[in-house]
């Protein structure tokens, strides 16, 4: 396969492979490090400006709320508190206006609202804006990717679709107002949903990066499991087809297996949209019609 055609999960197998035994488990939303009678949860999340953000579409406040909120919600994945966050910041140099005061103050509005302070970082000059953010929190019960169940029901949390829908206004040049505007600047990481789902048992869950299609497949290859669900149990964001929500990336809800016996009343939005079946992979089910999946995001796709 040549570099070109390579896209980023094959790139990430080929750094696991050429790391070998000098790497620990890999692959996993948070990193998991056992700390005395508790576990240490770290992930680090870089968003770069025309990849994961526009200035001319978000100001530099909501920038740093969206990059730090991107990083937190991998510890809401695992069912980890958190703790603090770590930034490296890159800037343009001579010239330009200085924003970085303004993107840190975002980074730490989205960690206050978490429970987490703003603990150092770095800052260099960049070609364009960069916002790395290191996430640390603690997890009495981490949930992995791997720990599905045949039998288990799959479920998410929340509604789907609204960030595709507030991406498709900023790309026609049509800023989304209200609720669809705020879904897209300040995204909300599943803190207490994934503390609640941990304590609940949870057997697996992720954070709905990618696309929820997506990031079931990626749940299901580490769990060695099927996953089935039903487009019609999906709960869309109002003017999104279910399809366009299961494909609807950085929309940071959780998607999550439970045992089949799971009753438990939620306090927040939780919808059970199918349930994992041997073997693998993902089935999208419109009625007992098998449907094409969509096309997750990729860092290396052609644009």
């Amino acid at each position: 396969m040549s570099a070109k055609a390579k896209g980023e999960f094959d790139r990430l197998r080929e750094i696991f492979a050429r790391l070998g035994p000098r790497a620990g488990e890999l692959g996993d939303d948070c990193a998991l490090v056992p700390l005395g009678g508790t576990t240490l949860a770290l992930s680090i999340d870089c968003s770069v400006e025309g990849v994961h953000f526009r200035t001319d579409w978000l100001t530099f406040e909501e920038i740093g709320w969206r990059s730090a909120a991107a990083a937190l919600s991998d510890l809401a994945a695992e069912g980890a508190t958190p703790i603090g966050v770590l930034v490296s910041l890159g800037m343009p140099g001579a010239g330009s206006r200085d924003h970085g005061a303004e993107i840190m103050s975002g980074v730490g509005d989205a960690a206050v609202s978490v429970g987490a302070k703003v603990l150092g970082g770095d800052l260099v000059r960049s070609e364009q804006y960069l916002v790395d953010v290191c996430v640390l929190g603690t997890a009495e019960r981490p949930v992995r990717r791997a720990g599905a169940r045949p039998g288990d029901g799959v479920w998410v949390t929340g509604r789907l679709g609204g960030a595709a829908l507030a991406l498709a206004a900023y790309q026609t040049r049509t800023r989304p107002g209200g609720a669809l505007s705020r879904r897209y600047s300040h995204p909300e990481p599943r803190i207490t949903a994934g503390r609640w789902l941990a304590a609940h048992g949870a057997t697996a869950m992720i954070d709905v990066s990618d696309g929820l299609a997506a990031d079931a497949g990626h749940l299901a290859t580490a769990s060695g499991v099927g996953l089935e669900i039903a487009l019609e149990r999906l709960p869309c964001w109002e003017g999104v087809a279910p399809l366009a929500a299961a494909a609807s990336g950085e929309e940071f809800g959780l998607l999550v297996t439970l045992p089949a016996t799971f009753d438990a009343k939620a306090e927040f939005a939780l919808t059970r949209i199918g349930e994992c079946v041997r073997g693998g992979g993902v089935r999208l089910l419109e009625g007992n019609t098998p449907v094409a999946l969509p096309a997750g995001y990729d860092h290396f796709a052609p644009s």
